[in-house]
């Protein structure tokens, strides 16, 4: 009897456990992670892993939340066109602001979700300082921008019609956010770029509706039981976006660059071959850890360093190996920010290329000029200018000559002519010749003369009248 019971008790217990676990399976997977700051090369990595991390959770959907003036459009659009192509819905809850570069990956998004007093819009193309750029970058964004709109199709009736449908997104609208030339009757008047409030964004369709919190978000969409994980990024997380940021990398090259120049001008091994030392491994080590720069890549960049080193110290003139050089570093830093295989770049478009070319020459073409500038600071500077090159004055008082200096001990000696002074020639005292010059006139061969000055090396005679 007492076996019958405990089996019982057993059996529930498991059936409990069953179906609470059936219970959570069958719970809405939400992920979530947050874009709070400004767009860049961190802000990229952080997606690429949140969206690495929902997949191998099999999410349900993914949730961004959003609060963000903007940033680099090149790390917005790798950010929307992972969102674009992803297969698991995306939808984003905009906590105040979602400008610029924030607004594009928000309209990428299956649905956005605002919170009351927010904004979305002024997507105009700006460089650090506010200006805005040409025309040619805002031709990129509005191209962008349209497409991004265009992606969700038609899906709205126009009423009273059964046939006629209309932009979910209206790619116009989108992008007077970039172009102030547009206009749209009671939406945006020429020469203004267009922003969106809340209730503005759900009248026009760029945005399903309010809300107050990621609870209400999900509650709009219906979802009411279901389960969040959060992203966490982690510290190499951080520090990889910051070593991979654009402007950094181009830092790095300068400096790897510079520290070589500035070894080659100075004796033994210093501080700034142990500064391109570093700037190379921080150039190097998150490319090569996340699989963009490979073995073959770091060792062509190292090979160009040394053809360079054989062109200034072993060859003379400046041809083959220097050129090569040149071309290999270049090669080198090039290839390891792009995701190519061997020479294999069906993976890698056009537009990356460039990027990861003007990175690089950019870099360099700052090495030359900060080779130039400090180059002059450093020679003139009382700390360094006397370990780079010769800073004393070879003054002939303080004993600096290249002649026979007991010459002087001449001066005021009788001599003759040698030969004929015209108006050098050659004079001798006590049977030994020396050169000499006549102080004035020509003075013929045999005729008397004295020394009257020693100047620059060199004896001056008069005839003894």
């Amino acid at each position: 009897m007492n076996q019958k019971i405990i089996l019982a008790l057993l059996f529930i217990v498991f059936g409990c456990q069953v179906y609470a676990q059936d219970t959570d399976s069958l719970k809405t997977q939400v992920y979530t992670f947050k874009i709070f700051r400004e767009i860049g090369s961190t802000s990229w990595i952080h997606t690429q892993e949140a969206f690495a991390e929902a997949e191998a959770m099999k999410a349900d959907m993914i949730l961004l939340h959003m609060n963000t003036y903007g940033g680099q459009v090149v790390f917005a659009d790798s950010i929307r066109t992972k969102i674009l192509n992803s297969h698991i819905p995306v939808h984003v809850f905009i906590d105040n602001n979602a400008a610029s570069a924030g607004a594009l990956i928000s309209i990428a998004c299956d649905s956005i979700y605002m919170r009351p007093g927010a904004n979305i819009g002024a997507a105009t193309v700006v460089n650090q300082s506010g200006e805005k750029m040409p025309d040619k970058y805002q031709s990129y964004m509005r191209s962008t921008i349209r497409a991004t709109a265009e992606a969700h199709g038609k899906d709205t009736l126009v009423a009273g019609q059964d046939t006629t449908y209309v932009w979910r997104r209206n790619p116009h609208i989108a992008e007077a956010m970039v172009d102030e030339s547009i206009y749209i009757e009671n939406i945006v008047d020429t020469g203004k770029i267009l922003t969106f409030t809340t209730l503005e964004a759900i009248e026009h369709g760029f945005c399903e509706g309010q809300a107050n919190s990621i609870d209400d978000v999900l509650k709009k969409l219906k979802v009411y039981d279901y389960e969040i994980t959060t992203f966490k990024p982690s510290f190499y997380d951080g520090l990889k976006g910051f070593l991979t940021s654009p402007i950094l990398q181009g830092i790095l090259i300068l400096v790897i660059i510079g520290g070589i120049y500035f070894e080659l001008q100075t004796p033994g091994v210093g501080f700034p071959l142990l500064a391109a030392a570093i700037a190379a491994v921080l150039y190097f080590s998150p490319l090569y850890i996340d699989g963009l720069a490979a073995n073959w890549e770091i060792i062509i960049f190292i090979i160009g360093l040394v053809l360079i080193g054989l062109e200034v110290f072993v060859i003379p003139g400046f041809g083959v190996a220097g050129v090569s050089g040149i071309i290999l570093v270049i090669g080198g830093l090039t290839l390891s920010l792009l995701d190519n295989d061997l020479f294999n770049f069906d993976g890698v478009g056009f537009n990356k290329l460039l990027e990861a070319l003007g990175i690089v020459l950019s870099g360099l073409f700052g090495s030359l000029l900060g080779i130039i500038y400090l180059s002059k600071k450093l020679l003139s500077s009382p700390t360094f200018g006397a370990r780079i090159a010769l800073q004393t004055e070879e003054n002939v008082e303080l004993g600096y000559i290249g002649v026979e200096a007991s010459l002087k001990n001449f001066v005021g000696s009788e001599a003759v002519a040698y030969t004929t002074l015209r108006p050098s020639g050659k004079i001798t005292i006590d049977d030994e010749q020396y050169d000499a010059v006549a102080e004035s006139g020509y003075i013929e061969k045999g005729t008397k003369v004295k020394v009257v000055r020693f100047l620059h090396g060199q004896l001056y005679v008069m005839t003894i009248k």
